[in-house]
């Protein structure tokens, strides 16, 4: 019986220690295995920094990262090395999303992502403060950040060919410098309030959307000079419109008119297409 339990002991000693051994065995496999990896993500941010250090160019004083029908679906974290960066130009890359970390090229004037599969813009753009032209037309994108009204300086945004934006956020109203607006071929039915209300805007688009008709505030818009409602489904215009003093270019052709109001031909400066 003594001997029994001395063999059995001695067995389970054994059998701990080869346990412990191939858990220990396992747990620096482990450790290997990430470590190997982690070489491998170090090794392709350097091969993708050095590509992306191939792309910068240097045009009017501007420095700037142009890549155009490559394949580029992420940006790596690496990227941040080229934070001098004042103008992104990424075209027909595949790109799926704005990096999280956009925030943090504070040098950025100009962000031109344009026919890419986009979905979101992250809230982080708004930190932009010193962005001035944000082009993210021919992308997927379905919703508009309140935090854009952030970029203070902005001037020049274009959303055209996203197809499913709907409105925008009151918010940005807030763009004080914002002179020109692209929001056709899209789903707005109406012309956003945030966009009646931006006060320095000059040059609107939205041809091909959903419109039936103009709200009687359009008149706020007095700095407007061209507005561009080509493809809607547009039946009549307020008489009010006949107080947008500066409106000399407005393209209405492709609607549902029966008529334009007779008060329109006291617009000295306007230029209509029907």
């Amino acid at each position: 019986m003594t001997e029994n339990v001395v063999f059995t002991g001695a067995v389970n000693a054994v059998k701990e220690i080869w346990e412990e051994r191939i858990k220990k065995h396992n747990e620096d496999l482990k450790r290997e295995k990430e470590f190997q990896h982690k070489l491998v993500r170090i090794w392709e941010e350097r091969v993708s920094l050095t590509k992306l250090k191939e792309k910068v160019t240097r045009e009017d004083g501007r420095v700037i990262l142009k890549i155009e029908n490559e394949e580029w679906k992420t940006l790596p974290a690496s990227l941040l090395k080229l934070s001098q960066l004042q103008e992104w130009q990424l075209h027909r890359t595949g790109l799926l999303k704005i990096p999280e970390f956009i925030g943090r090229f504070q040098n950025l004037l100009v962000l031109d992502l344009s026919r890419n599969t986009i979905s979101e813009i992250p809230r982080g753009i708004g930190l932009l403060t010193r962005l001035q032209e944000l082009i993210l037309s021919y992308n997927k994108i379905k919703t508009v950040p309140k935090e854009l009204s952030n970029c203070a300086s902005l001037e020049k945004l274009e959303l055209a060919v996203n197809r499913d934006i709907c409105d925008l956020p009151q918010e940005l109203s807030r763009l004080l410098k914002l002179t020109h607006l692209d929001l056709s071929m899209n789903h707005f039915s109406t012309v956003p309030s945030a966009v009646l209300d931006m006060p320095a805007l000059e040059w609107l688009d939205m041809g091909s959307n959903k419109l039936e008709r103009l709200p009687d505030t359009i008149e706020s818009m007095q700095s407007l000079h061209t507005l561009w409602l080509q493809r809607n489904e547009i039946t009549c215009l307020p008489e009010t419109i006949s107080n947008m003093k500066n409106l000399s270019t407005l393209v209405l052709s492709n609607n549902k008119l029966h008529d334009i109001p007779v008060c329109m031909g006291e617009m000295e400066n306007l230029r209509k297409e029907t």
